[in-house]
């Protein structure tokens, strides 16, 4: 195990502490710490655990997905591992959106990571990879909103011919860093009342998205956009039981 994800692991705890230690004191003192203040004090605390890892709208124009805009933090890996798990990331989230159905929603887990994804009607998808903490609620919305801007400013006439380095949304960038804590998308949980938790298909693995006789092996060999290391790392990963595709 790398330094960096023994320093993650061990910086995750410290938090953990810390809320655990707060939410003791406001059960034994209920009266003193229940104002609306300190409560959004908790909350805050306790979201900074969670992370946001990327942030893609993509268009669906079957049998092929492309990547319209993409955001990435990479920040908690390590340098040499930055590219190969952007590259990961958009490998992932264009493969979950090929095998996600029109006005579906699912919500993926890739060992200690979460892909939540939203194919609409008209063929636009978004996909959020987050840790396992990040609300679902909060991520489908986010998603949700993001595409209804993307659609705004790019109509769908421009998505069969758009490409990812001309088109122009740097919003992307901007919710990426600010829904990094999920109490600021509280007002906009609110706004969408109409999402229904129970229609997201939840997976407990990529490979249960895959198609009858597809594996992950075979997709991560052929695929045309992860470099020669990146694949390199992948199948050391595998031989090392390493937790999954995302991280190499």
């Amino acid at each position: 195990m790398s330094k960096e994800v023994l320093q993650a692991d061990s910086n995750r705890f410290i938090e953990n502490v810390k809320y655990y230690i707060i939410l003791k004191l406001q059960l034994l003192t209920h009266n003193q710490f229940s104002s609306p203040r300190f409560i959004n004090f908790l909350k805050y605390v306790w979201f900074k655990m969670v992370k946001l890892y990327a942030l893609t709208v993509l268009y669906k124009s079957p049998p092929s997905v492309t990547t319209l805009k993409a955001a990435y933090d990479v920040e908690s890996f390590s340098f040499f591992q930055k590219n190969s798990i952007k590259e990961f990331m958009c490998f992932v989230s264009k493969t979950i959106v090929e095998r996600t159905q029109t006005c579906a929603r699912q919500s993926v887990k890739e060992g200690e990571y979460m892909c939540h994804v939203y194919v609409r009607a008209d063929n636009l998808a978004a996909v959020l990879i987050s840790d396992h903490e990040y609300p679902r609620r909060v991520a489908h919305t986010l998603i949700t909103k993001v595409m209804e801007e993307f659609m705004e400013k790019h109509p769908p006439s421009t998505w069969p011919a758009l490409k990812e380095v001309t088109a122009d949304f740097p919003q992307i960038n901007t919710y990426l860093a600010k829904y990094q804590n999920p109490v600021d998308a509280d007002a906009l949980t609110k706004m969408q009342n109409d999402l229904d938790e129970t229609k997201i298909i939840l997976h407990n693995t990529l490979e249960a998205v895959l198609q009858r006789g597809e594996k992950l092996d075979d997709l991560v060999s052929k695929s045309e956009g992860l470099s020669a290391q990146s694949k390199a790392f992948y199948k050391t990963a595998r031989k090392t039981n390493s937790c999954c595709s995302l991280a190499p």
